[in-house]
């Protein structure tokens, strides 16, 4: 007798007995040996992760952070805007406030991180760990130590902190070049503060740039479920070694919707031993100013595809125009590793230490040259767009950034349309003044702003003590804000 299995029904004991026996008929000894044989391969991969969570959870630690911020007025009550002139011509001068002393307030804040050496060393991101005044690290056995800073590099969203203590368990740095589109990855962190959360997923893509969030930017996309708490926490390959540390997420609402990314371990690696060695990074300098490839500037090059950076401007005396580059050569390759576009040539031009000779490929008059360029150090005054925004509007809480084509199309607005609020501190007149991440300033004390060099602009014509006065955009409205300036 033949029985779907589909169609199958066990009624009561006897007929789960029949039942069994009829399943036995229908898929036959083979069958049912290959079905064990699948479930078998599946418990050995849900056991492997869970190995590589044993391994690597002892060296993921909780990093808290607080910070001591003075700030006056407008934090104290949503209703202190009457006190500016533009709304006393409304309501009259019986509506102004007193003033308000200057108040001391308590900025905290939480992340994640990994110890890299059994002396306590610890990668995280700098903004998890900005200015605090404080930093606690919590292990995961619950021991808590005190942070300290080691060094920071805010262009690349790197920060090392040391902790005294001896035989820590640590995380194996892995590469992060040999890693491919479509490899599991698990990462581990502490979401919402929920410490050693375990998610996992695939690495989506490799060498994300110009998301805005730092100025050098690399980024390994995945899908695993990255949530605020997760920065600095690590990405992990299946043999437990660290090749990522989680940095930001693309998201509507705050949370995770399927896009994180993750600084390259191999780009941690370099600043950390920068970090380690001076407390500061030293970056490499060409000296020229480039822009990407498409494919009518191929055409008109005599390029075979759009990818390398066009060389449009060189400085006067830097390593480019002794080594003899010009204006109009295409570099297409440092080292024999072909350039893909400006934030690949520019991140791996920085990453080099000073002082080391490179040889850069070009295309010239459709024909390839090659060059040997010494690159030197990045001039101190060498200007840096950055998401840290404006420092007056940072102390009162917001953090700001460029708003990139990907960005503008993620949140629902046009290229340039304002500058974009990419975090607001918890705690801070920023905050209790409505304002939030994702929404975009447009104007300035009524000056339109369509960047940070705008908005800074804008700024540096308010006069110390000066309320500022703020129109922002929260996807079809925009309101008035007035915020203090604290200079």
């Amino acid at each position: 007798m033949h029985i779907p299995r589909h169609i199958v029904r066990c009624p009561d004991l006897l007929g789960a007995f029949l039942c069994f026996l009829a399943i036995l008929l229908a898929t036959g000894p083979s069958a049912l040996a290959a079905e064990d044989e699948n479930i078998a391969l599946l418990d050995r991969s849900a056991k492997a992760f869970a190995s590589v969570v044993k391994q690597a959870g002892p060296a993921v630690v909780h990093v808290r952070v607080e910070k001591s911020v003075t700030s006056r007025g407008l934090q104290q009550s949503p209703f202190d805007f009457f006190n500016d002139p533009f709304f006393e011509r409304f309501f009259g001068p019986q509506f102004r406030h007193p003033p308000q002393e200057p108040r001391e307030f308590k900025q905290r804040g939480a992340g994640s991180g990994f110890i890299i050496s059994p002396d306590g060393y610890i990668l995280t991101n700098n903004h998890v760990i900005g200015e605090a005044d404080t930093i606690t690290v919590r292990l995961a056995d619950e021991r808590e130590f005190s942070g300290e800073v080691v060094g920071t590099d805010p262009q690349s969203d790197v920060a090392l902190i040391k902790i005294a203590a001896q035989n820590l368990p640590f995380l194996p740095l892995g590469d992060s070049d040999k890693l491919e589109v479509g490899e599991w990855v698990i990462a581990i962190g502490s979401p919402f503060e929920l410490n050693q959360t375990v998610t996992v997923g695939v690495v989506s893509a490799k060498g994300r740039n110009r998301i805005g969030i730092s100025d050098y930017e690399n980024f390994i996309q995945t899908d695993a479920a990255i949530n605020p708490g997760n920065s600095g926490g690590p990405l992990l390959n299946i043999h437990g070694e660290a090749i990522g540390m989680n940095t930001a997420i693309f998201s509507r609402s705050g949370g995770y919707m399927g896009i994180g990314f993750a600084i390259p371990i191999n780009m941690a690696k370099v600043i950390e031993q920068q970090l380690r060695s001076h407390g500061k990074v030293v970056r490499g300098w060409l000296g020229v100013v480039i822009q990407d490839i498409n494919e009518d500037l191929a055409k008109s090059f005599g390029l075979e595809h759009s990818r390398g950076a066009l060389v449009s401007e060189i400085a006067e005396k830097s390593p480019a125009a002794e080594a003899g580059l010009q204006q109009g050569d295409v570099i297409i390759a440092v080292n024999g590793t072909e350039v893909s576009n400006v934030s690949d040539l520019r991140n791996r031009i920085a990453l080099i230490p000073p002082g080391t000779k490179v040889d850069l490929q070009v295309v010239r008059n459709a024909k390839k040259k090659k060059f040997a360029v010494t690159i030197a150090e990045q001039p101190a005054d060498l200007g840096q767009a950055g998401p840290a925004g404006d420092g007056s509007l940072n102390r009162m809480g917001l953090t700001l950034q460029d708003l990139t084509e990907e960005l503008a199309a993620q949140f629902g607005y046009s290229r340039d349309q304002g500058v974009l609020i990419a975090d607001v501190e918890p705690g801070s007149p920023a905050e209790l003044a409505g304002l939030k991440a994702g929404q975009l300033i447009e104007e300035v004390n009524k000056q339109r702003v369509r960047s940070l060099d705008e908005l800074q602009k804008a700024l540096e014509r308010s006069q110390a003590g000066d309320k500022v006065l703020l129109r922002i955009r929260a996807g079809e409205y925009s309101r008035y804000v007035v915020l203090q300036v604290d200079n």
